[in-house]
């Protein structure tokens, strides 16, 4: 098996904690100049529990991560790569699909709206990070 390093052995060991299917649970390392990028492969069905609701369980690990980067002086990045039948619908979608049955808004326009609510959030406070 090819050597694991220990913010590896943290995403799997956090996922498979909370997956329904731990055995499909994969993980990908690669450091290049940026830093650290750690790709995150799991079953379909177990994506809700991974992304959690409105992407608070991912947040949280990708917070976490990045301080365990941090003792090792390396800048850690998780991508969570969506497998092909995942049962987790992106909250555009799901909005678009609301306002649709209502007779509301367009798809287009809900679109729209909730991109413009994400360049809302302040990131202010991890804009300044040094790790």
């Amino acid at each position: 098996m090819a050597e694991e390093f220990s913010d590896q052995l943290f995403v799997d060991y956090v996922v498979k904690a909370i997956v329904n299917h731990p055995d499909d649970v994969r993980t990908e390392r690669i450091v290049d100049e940026r830093g650290v990028l750690i790709s995150l492969h799991t079953n379909p069905e177990d994506m809700g529990y991974v992304i959690g609701r409105s992407g608070q369980t991912a947040r949280s690990i990708r917070t976490l991560l990045r301080i365990v980067g941090a003792k090792n002086d390396a800048r850690v990045t998780l991508k969570i790569i969506e497998p092909e039948g995942s049962t987790h619908v992106r909250r555009e979608d799901r909005e678009a699909a609301a306002a649709k049955e209502e007779g509301g808004e367009t798809e287009e326009e809900v679109v729209e709206e909730v991109a413009a609510d994400d360049d809302d959030i302040d990131t202010s406070t991890v804009d300044d990070l040094t790790i």
